[in-house]
């Protein structure tokens, strides 16, 4: 389905995947690359917006959400905001743990700009080690 609506269809899945609802993200970007339909650079902006947005998404879910959870006590994801901060959100590409470390970013409140930076930083590197394997090798 993805590969019919084009670009779009990629920004979509990797939006997706970026969010709670599991998708295949690099699957997809991987058939767009096998497709020699669109640059290697097009498919890799495009799935690196949309899994950005995705994980900003999960960050203002979580500053949304922040009065519920912070009212209950949550040591451990308080330790790990106060430890490692917005450096965290380099690792929001990670399958099961990248989309809570982006909402316990979201609750604790830290600096977006940093935040987003360092997420997005993460999210391109993970989809441009793949496009580079894909064409390389």
């Amino acid at each position: 389905m993805a590969f019919e609506w084009g670009l779009f269809g990629l920004f979509l899945v990797c939006f997706l995947a970026s969010t709670i609802i599991p998708f295949p993200s690099e699957a997809t970007l991987l058939l767009f690359l096998n497709s020699e339909s669109y640059s290697p650079i097009s498919i890799l902006l495009v799935a690196s917006l949309g899994n950005c947005l995705g994980g900003g998404t999960n960050y203002f879910i979580g500053k949304f959400a922040r009065n519920r959870f912070l009212k209950k006590k949550t040591p451990k994801a308080e330790q790990f905001v106060l430890k490692y901060g917005v450096y965290s959100a380099l690792l929001s590409w990670l399958p099961i743990i990248g989309d809570p470390i982006m909402i316990t970013l979201g609750i604790y409140g830290t600096k977006k700009i940093p935040t987003f930076i360092y997420m997005t930083l993460g999210k391109f590197l993970r989809y441009s080690v793949l496009v580079i394997l894909f064409l390389y090798y």
